[in-house]
């Protein structure tokens, strides 16, 4: 990579006249929902094509030749000033919040929900139905969010999550909280996605991480909040109270969104948009059938037993007629050039990598404090919330990197120092101080908060308004399939070395699996000293493991961008690029219906 490439990829004016961003001359527009490679290996564009298929090269100086202008509308932001910004991202914000801390709030009010309705042995999918839910309803709002506007979708999410919340709160029995908790996920579902999507609607390319560091502080802050909420609404008022606190928070997120969100006028279709509703079912119950595998195998049935093996093979199933299904509808619910572009498909894997990841820290670090450390619970979550407070700061001046060096470059740094971070876990003295894995998740959350945004805002910016959602509930659908996955193939990592070092324990009848073994170190009493000493190191050395296999997720994320993503992200600059937007109402011009194209 020589100094041509990096001047290449360098923007050093941002995007703020709705031309170049590099402040040079305006380069010649896609065709629209172009997204042209490069070969990693290969300094020009040359031999990119366009994303639909049309194989038309690209020129040597890395432009794609002039499309005919076309009469769409243009791309303009859901409102104009900051000034008329400041409500929506409030309810932004407060969506957020909701879709964060709901999943993390039940966490501590466990006890007193099953004391109080039962079900101790199914009270797991309080957790596993929301998450699900939440997952597979992702793509399927993407697209309508592409096809309907971002507006109504939201709002159907909001009101969706709070009749879920409600409905919670009037629970008589285990199973119908479970089943409200699964209506919530829908809800949250459109949540987690469209919010993600309006935030890149309404900042030009150059604040994107300014809305988006926001939104990370609000997530960082709820996930850490929400359990600490949970334990007090649940100990001190009723367990109730953690959904109908949800109430006025959403309600006003609701009037701030129908009040101040406006979307730009778009010419009316002329047909009906369709909506592929057998696509949407086959991608729901494939989601379900897979995600219920991989959350049940291991827990509630043995991994290789018939439930799992008639599970991974109704989902295998599945997803073929799924791919079916969606080849022949007219307008799929996962289109397929999502995977047949370079950069949303290397974006797709590497975040899809980095939930494998994730689950190492947030899954069995507390643990590894609990039972190694011997640290109380409220010191476990704060050495693992210092990676909250990291991120966020990371993401929010990652633009001054990728600003030099590019969106891959940038995400490749973030990523190295990710695996650097990860495979220094297991060489930390034992038992060791707190403060030795509280900086390595402090380094941890920077080196990822440098790595994810880059990626959601560069990919967000190589496609335009009508393509916005579906690639951005892509980006999380692969993260949080990636975090399921993790969740499964980690804990039979951790529980398989426990098994092996449990083989040769100095005393008989220790439990045998990661929660038994925390849970018997919490009562002194329960086993000898010298045992409790071997079941403290064995907890040591499967958490070992997982951060290893969390560092191979890392490698796979870095081998996905440099195998995969081109070279520069083809970013589209729009006029919604500009800080002051034409009159969404106003019929374009030519030169404003087709976006200019730039490489970063």
């Amino acid at each position: 990579m020589d100094g041509t490439d990096d001047r290449n990829d360098a923007d050093t004016g941002g995007a703020g006249t709705g031309g170049s961003d590099t402040g040079g001359a305006e380069t010649s527009p896609p065709a629209p929902g172009a997204d042209a490679g490069t070969d990693p290996g290969s300094d020009t564009e040359a031999d990119s094509a366009a994303a639909d298929g049309s194989g038309t090269p690209a020129s040597a100086d890395g432009t794609t030749p002039a499309a005919p202008a076309t009469p769409a509308a243009p791309a303009a932001p859901a409102t104009t000033t900051p000034r008329g910004r400041r409500p929506v991202v409030a309810a932004l914000m407060l969506g957020m919040a909701l879709a964060a801390i709901d999943g993390t709030i039940v966490s501590t009010a466990v006890p007193q929900i099953v004391g109080d309705l039962g079900g101790f042995t199914v009270f797991s999918w309080l957790f596993s139905g929301y998450l699900l839910a939440v997952t597979v309803t992702l793509p399927l709002y993407g697209k309508l969010s592409d096809t309907f506007g971002r507006k109504p979708v939201l709002i159907a999410g909001i009101i969706l999550f709070l009749v879920g919340s409600l409905l919670c709160a009037a629970a008589w029995n285990m199973a119908a909280l479970i089943a409200f908790r699964i209506v919530q996920g829908l809800g949250g579902g459109a949540l987690q996605g469209t919010i993600q999507t309006i935030a890149a609607d309404l900042y030009p390319l150059k604040e994107r991480p300014r809305i988006q560091a926001r939104l990370s502080t609000v997530w960082a802050t709820s996930s850490v909040a929400g359990p600490v909420a949970g334990g007090l609404l649940a100990g001190y008022a009723d367990w109730r109270w953690i959904f109908l606190i949800n109430l006025p928070v959403g309600a006003v997120a609701l009037w701030l969104v129908v009040r101040h969100l406006q979307e730009p006028s778009r010419p009316r279709p002329a047909t009906r948009p369709r909506v592929d509703w057998a696509g949407a079912l086959a991608v729901f119950a494939t989601g379900a059938l897979l995600l219920t595998a991989l959350v049940q195998g291991g827990v509630a049935w043995p991994w290789f037993s018939a439930p799992s093996l008639g599970l991974f093979g109704a989902s295998a199933l599945l997803a073929a007629l799924t791919v079916v299904i969606e080849r022949r509808a007219a307008e799929p619910i996962i289109p397929g050039w999502v995977w047949r572009r370079r950069t949303i498909a290397s974006v797709n894997l590497a975040l899809g990598a980095m939930g494998l990841l994730m689950v190492a820290p947030t899954v069995f670090l507390p643990t590894y404090a609990q039972s190694v450390l011997g640290l109380g619970p409220i010191a476990a979550g704060f050495v693992l919330s210092v990676m909250t407070l990291s991120w966020p700061v990371s993401a929010a001046f990652s633009d001054r990197v990728y600003n030099r060096i590019g969106f891959r470059r940038t995400a490749m740094l973030g990523m190295g120092a990710a695996l650097l971070i990860l495979l220094a876990f297991p060489l930390l003295p034992y038992p060791g101080e707190a403060w030795h894995p509280a900086l390595l998740m402090l380094l941890l959350g920077a080196a990822l908060g440098l790595f994810q945004l880059p990626l959601i805002v560069g990919v967000q910016s190589t496609v335009g308004w009508a393509e916005r959602g579906t690639t951005t509930a892509s980006v999380l659908f692969c993260r949080q399939v990636g975090q399921s996955i993790g969740a499964a193939l980690f804990g039979a990592i951790a529980n398989g070395v426990l098994a092996a070092r449990l083989l040769d324990a100095p005393v008989d009848g220790l439990p045998g699996d990661l929660d038994a073994v925390a849970r018997t170190l919490e009562d002194p009493g329960a086993v000898s000293s010298a045992a409790a000493e071997y079941l403290r190191r064995a907890v040591d050395a499967a958490v070992d493991h997982v951060y290893v296999g969390a560092a191979g997720a890392a490698a796979l994320a870095l081998l996905a961008l440099i195998t995969l993503a081109p070279r520069r992200f083809p970013v589209i600059t729009e006029p919604s690029d500009s800080p002051t937007a034409p009159d969404p109402a106003a019929t374009p011009t030519a030169s404003e219906a087709a976006p200019a194209r730039q490489d970063r």
